[in-house]
């Protein structure tokens, strides 16, 4: 060959996926410092690929919406074919996935033994299930008769525009109530799209009152559709000014920037707590259906995971699901408030202030 590889990252599934995709493509820029990098995902995770140095072109997939169906899937693998790659790493074990890369034509395909197309692979790497899913996606490089990659955690890149908008809420904020101690946040990210992941209101709301009663200055995080719920827990958990409701106002990018301004962030099973790890803050992941050892745990030295073990309905799927199937929620209504503040604490005396 007498051009640098073109390689193809292939992963459409949730934001919090793409993110620990990110060392594999870390790793890649690495032991391949000129080759062209691309990496094919659905819109709303597009935007933790830019800005990143390992990614040299993004494609999006809009596979349930404008691409949807048969249509969808000829028009991507005809214009991956005419990008000639010569190397697809498939993380996502869906069948649609394989049948793109194989209708693409490129020659090296990389994927899981778990995958529903893995016969339309040129090669297939074993599954670990014990393993995290960062240590997964790595293992994908074998084939390529290198050592197994050394473990990295995934890095995200705000661009400066984004680090503008941060700066001028938390002023204006910081303006309209001065006694908001932006120097010693902790952030709150209360929502998830599954109800057995969710950790009660009311606890949120118990935590967030014992941390604006120790001088925290509180951010409360999510997208669009967590506004109402992080809206009732600063009314209910504390007076004007001392807790910063951000749902909603931001971009997926410049959340990642206000959580690097936070101390720690305490967060559901959910996209959040990836984007917490990839941004080098501390995080207290509260943990109900799901468990750890699935792979998807945060994995910085700071990190904590507050749960319940020993229950026997424990874990009840790997996803989370909208009911809880024993009608209790035992496993996240038993976590006390207590104990996430604790968490929290012992999190914050290894980290006293973030720089």
């Amino acid at each position: 060959m007498n051009r640098e590889p073109r390689m193809l990252l292939f992963h459409t599934a949730f934001i919090g996926d793409i993110i620990l995709m990110l060392p594999l493509a870390q790793t890649l820029r690495a032991r391949y410092p000129a080759a062209a990098i691309t990496a094919v995902s659905v819109p709303q995770a597009a935007p933790v690929l830019r800005n990143h140095p390992a990614v040299d072109r993004i494609i999006t997939y809009d596979k349930k919406g404008s691409e949807r169906g048969l249509r969808g899937i000829l028009t991507l693998a005809r214009h991956l074919r005419a990008l000639r790659f010569d190397i697809a790493f498939v993380p996502h074990r869906s069948l649609r996935s394989a049948v793109v890369v194989w209708l693409a034509r490129i020659p090296r395909r990389i994927g899981f033994s778990t995958s529903s197309g893995r016969v339309l692979f040129t090669d297939v790497v074993p599954y670990g299930k014990a393993l995290h899913e960062i240590e997964r996606n790595l293992s994908l490089l074998r084939p390529l008769g290198t050592d197994d990659a050394e473990l990295r955690l995934p890095e995200l890149h705000p661009r400066a525009e984004d680090r503008k908008v941060v700066d001028a809420l938390l002023r204006s904020y910081h303006m309209r109530w001065p006694s908001f101690n932006a120097d010693s946040m902790v952030a709150i990210a209360p929502g998830s799209v599954w109800l057995t992941k969710r950790w009660p209101a009311e606890a949120y709301t118990a935590l967030v009152r014992a941390l604006v009663a120790g001088g925290w200055g509180v951010v409360l995080i999510g997208g669009p559709e967590d506004q109402g719920l992080c809206h009732s827990i600063a009314e209910a958990a504390g007076k004007p000014g001392t807790i910063l409701n951000a749902a909603g106002a931001f971009t997926l990018m410049q959340s990642a920037e206000l959580l690097r301004r936070c101390n720690v962030l305490v967060s559901n099973d959910s996209a959040p707590m990836h984007l917490g790890v990839a941004m080098q803050t501390p995080v207290v992941a509260v943990y109900g259906a799901t468990i750890p050892g699935f792979g998807f745990a945060p994995l910085g030295k700071r990190d904590r995971v507050v749960e319940i073990e020993g229950l026997a309905c424990r874990p009840c799927g790997i996803h989370g699901g909208n009911t809880c199937p024993i009608g209790t929620l035992e496993c996240l209504r038993r976590i006390s408030h207590e104990r996430v503040l604790h968490a929290v604490t012992d999190v914050v005396s290894d980290n006293p202030r973030k720089t």
